[in-house]
Order: structure tokens, then sequence, then C-alpha cells
């Protein structure tokens, strides 16, 4: 991996290093609040920019923070070429990046091109100008069914619930696969590709590295907008694999943004958001002439099991394989409830998720981090009535977000941790009173910590030859464990069981999630030698080093 990136950026020469970076996601709202109201913004990501690089990543993945109303937190955009003024100004995206990349950090920044806000300036147009307009063109309009309109125009699905359609006074019916204040683009408008390339542009000139793509799936459109099927699409609401989505026409949008990165130097990267019913169908994205990754949400949901596990992993090997690409492993994000939730919660999904991050950063290909998973962070289940304004969970209460958007903390201070300024009496999420000894200031002095573990892994990962684009090898283990070498010298080792697991030690540790002992022996009981018979705690990972290596 390289992550080296100076003040000559431009000079920076093409080093693929996007197949096996660890890119670190900013949800700005709850990173860090940097002028003191409560909301986490640009100054405040730039303030702890060399925690960033002192944790060992290589590359920031920044949420929206273009000038919005703020319907979905970003991702209704009004205007995007400007910053929010909650988030700050222009000014500061620009020292951001260049902050960043002193830091040796590149800057990967979202788009949206699904839809806009309802608030852009193109749809008050299409408001404005009326049915038959060329201005409704760059959007989705359509006369309504029934005797006088009043149905919507198909039978559609909104992905936060409900149907997909809003009427207008006028009598049409517009588009929004999400909120009503998400008007859908029209892609087969010429208007729109060239504006989205003026964007890109705009972003690759100002010094970004690229971009994650939302709904990446999304904005080519069914063939003469057909219904569905009602049963299908509750079968499928809340996992945006609906069936309107991953059409073919979307991949010439994408070869097109690719043939644009391409014109930048310093390997300009674009990353799918992309839902896709298959394994191969999801790699479809990152075809050599496509973009260059795409996240892999089969692993995210797979079970607690070696058998999941397994079948996923390789399943998404085999399938990036077939199209010369690189795997992308992600646990969490700001759409799902939090891994250490999710694997049980407590005790339980603390240790599950302190072996699944050896697990992931084991594996070939790039690495995604969300916010505050390096700290061990839970899902907040417990939020306020008042607090809770997710467009999604107001309408589908079981698939709200808010729960894992709440700020993180950075020292051991109520009421927000120094998540904000002194005097600030409350983050805009309200931070649990417990949270104290999960902050980067207390788990900074434990070397027993998550955040620990986290750095020394990203520390091994960086500097052991096996990573990279070393092949993953499986290996034998006892039923409930995974085992699997990379390059000569490497193993990593998980036991997915609820039970110890005794094993012979194919090596030296390089660090375990929980200690392994050896029999007989307890902890730090002493050095235990390739061979050794040892005993792998419950929900547990360890990495070696191979001696015969």
């Amino acid at each position: 991996m390289t992550g080296l990136v100076h003040m000559d950026h431009a000079a920076v020469t093409a080093t693929r290093w996007w197949r096996d970076a660890v890119i670190y996601q900013v949800y700005v709202r709850s990173f860090a609040d940097g002028n003191g109201d409560g909301i986490g913004d640009l100054l405040g990501v730039r303030s702890r920019l060399r925690y960033l690089a002192d944790l060992g990543v290589d590359a920031i993945w920044l949420t929206p923070f273009f000038t919005s109303p703020m319907a979905d937190f970003g991702y209704d955009v009004a205007d995007y070429r400007d910053v929010d003024p909650i988030f700050g100004s222009l000014s500061d995206a620009k020292a951001l990046i260049d902050d960043a990349h002193r830091h040796g950090l590149r800057v990967i920044v979202d788009v949206v091109p699904n839809h806009t806000s309802d608030r852009h300036a193109w749809f008050h147009a299409a408001v404005a100008a009326g049915p038959g307009s060329a201005a409704r063109e760059r959007y989705i309009f359509r006369q309504g069914k029934g005797a006088d309109g009043e149905l919507p125009p198909n039978d559609w699905q909104s992905v936060f619930g409900g149907p997909a359609w809003t009427r207008l006074p006028d009598g049409e019916w517009y588009l929004r696969l999400f909120a009503p204040e998400q008007p859908d683009l029209n892609w087969e408008n010429p208007e729109v590709h060239a504006e989205f390339e003026s964007v890109l542009r705009f972003w690759l000139d100002l010094g970004v590295d690229g971009f994650r793509i939302d709904v990446a799936h999304g904005m080519v459109k069914a063939e003469g907008l057909p219904d569905i099927g009602h049963a299908d699409q509750v079968r499928m609401l809340g996992t945006e694999v609906m069936p309107f989505f991953d059409q073919d026409g979307v991949h010439e949008i994408h070869r097109a943004w690719r043939t644009l990165l391409d014109s930048y130097p310093g390997e300009r990267i674009g990353v799918a958001e992309a839902w896709a019913p298959t394994a191969q169908r999801l790699a479809n994205y990152i075809r050599p002439d496509e973009l260059h990754q795409a996240f892999n949400f089969q692993f995210l949901t797979a079970p607690w099991s070696a058998d999941g596990f397994r079948a996923v992993i390789q399943e998404s090997l085999e399938t990036v394989g077939l199209v010369g690409g690189s795997s992308t492993w992600v646990l969490s994000n700001h759409d799902v409830k939090r891994h250490l939730t999710r694997y049980g919660g407590g005790e339980l999904g603390l240790r599950r998720s302190r072996a699944a991050v050896l697990l992931t950063l084991a594996l070939p290909g790039s690495s995604y981090i969300y916010q505050g998973e390096e700290l061990g962070l839970p899902e907040v289940l417990d939020l306020p009535e008042e607090f809770l304004r997710d467009p999604q969970r107001l309408r589908n209460p079981d698939h709200g977000r808010d729960g894992c958007r709440v700020p993180i903390p950075w020292a051991d201070v109520r009421p927000h941790f120094g998540f904000s300024l002194p005097g600030i009496e409350e983050s805009w999420l309200p931070m649990p009173s417990s949270w104290g000894p999960l902050s980067v200031q207390s788990q900074l002095h434990d070397q027993a910590s998550t955040l620990h573990l986290y750095r020394e892994a990203l520390r091994i990962r960086r500097h052991r030859q096996a990573f990279g684009d070393a092949p993953l090898a499986w290996l034998d283990s006892p039923e409930g464990t995974l085992a699997f070498s990379r390059g000569d010298d490497f193993v990593c080792t998980v036991n997915l069981t609820g039970e110890p697991v005794e094993l012979p030690a194919p090596g030296r540790i390089l660090l375990a999630s929980a200690e392994p002992v050896a029999r007989g022996g307890a902890p730090g009981a002493g050095p235990i030698a390739g061979g050794d018979l040892v005993r792998l705690a419950p929900d547990s990972a360890v990495w070696w080093e191979r001696d015969d290596a």
C-alpha cells in the first residue's frame, strides 16, 4: 500500500493504490464539531487528520457535505458545487483536501447522481415550467392512471416505503425512489450527463482522489417503467435490491466516468454503492473499463458462522477474479446497524467484532472502516423519540439509521465526550453517558483496547509483504473455524464457535483479538511456538507468522 500523497499531488503517478487500500468512512455530521454548534463539520474533520494518519488508513471517504435542505442528511443535494453552511465553506473543503494530502491521506467524496433535492434549481424550474416542458425532461414526470390521473403511473415502491411517486398540483407525478424530497433524474437526457461530467471535473480539479457513487445501480430505469408486482417489492424492500434497479444501461454511464477519471493524474477512483442480486452482477461494475471498486454488501450481511463467511469470501474472490478486479470488505456503514450489535451486542458482540476485523483486514483486496468501529462502538438503540429524524425510519421503523450515526467520543468528558467545543450542552444526536471508557482518549492508553487492536492490525498490514495482491489459500482447520494463508509466511485463524478450540499453532503470534494459550498454560504464561497445541478463545481471531517461512 502507498497512501503517499504530498503537496505535489498532480505529479503522483498511477499506483493502483486502491486495490489493497484501507479507507475510513467519515460521516461528517458525527465525526468532529469544529465550530461549536453540535454538528460535525469539515473543520472538525481537518482537526482530526493526525488521528486518522496515526490509525494507519490510506484514504478517507467523506459523506455528502454539499448544499442541502437535509431531508436525507445531505443525500438530497441542492448544489453539487458548494458546501452547505452547516459543514463550512468551499475554502474549508479545499483546505481539508490539501491537509489530508500532506498527512498522506487520499480523499474520496460522495456524489449523488440518481436524484437531486427538490430544492435544486433544476427541479424548481421543472415545477414552474409545467407539463411538457424541456425542464421537466431532466426528471421523470408522468401522467397518472385512473379516470382523472389520481393513481400513480406504476406500482413501484420507494426504498423508504410507500409509493415511489409524488403528485404535483398540476396533476403530473414525479418519480422519487427514495424520499419525496429526492426527485429522480432522467439519465436519458443528455443535459444530465453533461451536468455530472462538469460536477466531477469541478471536484477533481479541486484535488479529490475519487468518488463514492451513491445508488450507482439506480440511475437508469427499466424501459417503459413497467409494473413489477407488489409481492416482489415487499419481499425486497429495505435491501435496495429492487427489481427496477441494476439495469444494464448504468454501465455506459460508469464507462464514461472511468474515461474521465483516467484523464486525471494520480489514479483517481470511482467506488460503486451498488446493490445487485448476484455476485456476478455486482462484478459488472468493476470490469476493466468501468469503476475501480464496488461495495461487497454480501460480506456485510454474512451470518456469524465459518460456513457463511467462507462461502461469501470464496464467491467474492472468484467473481472479481473473472473481471480482473479486487474485492472490497466492509462490516458497517452509515446505513446499517453497527456490526458489534448485529453480532449479538455486549461482550459477545465485542468479541466477535474484534475477531471480524482481523478476518477482514487479512483478506485480499480493499477494506472499509466505518468511523467508531475502531472504538468498539455499539448501535445506540434507545435514542429519545424527539431526536429520531431519519426519513427511512419514518416510513419503515425497523430500518432506522439514527443509532449508527451517533457522534463518536474523543475524550472522557460529558456530555458530548470531546465531539464539540467546551460549553456546548448537546450534540445533534445525544451520546450515551457510558461512552467515556470507549473514547479515543481512554483507549489510546490501553494496550488491550479495540483502538489499539485496529492500530496494530493496520501497522502489520501495511508492512507485510503477504498483503497486496497475494492470493488466499484455505487451510484445514477444526469445524467452526476458518484458516487461510496469504503469501509464504502469514496465516489467519478464526474461531467462530462459542467454545474454545484447540489446534497446533502454525507459528509465532503476530496479533490476536483474544490471547490464545498453550495447553496447560495461562494467558501470558510464555511464548507460543509453532507446533504447540494452543487453545483459541471463543469468537476470536489470530494472525500468525509461519515458523517455516
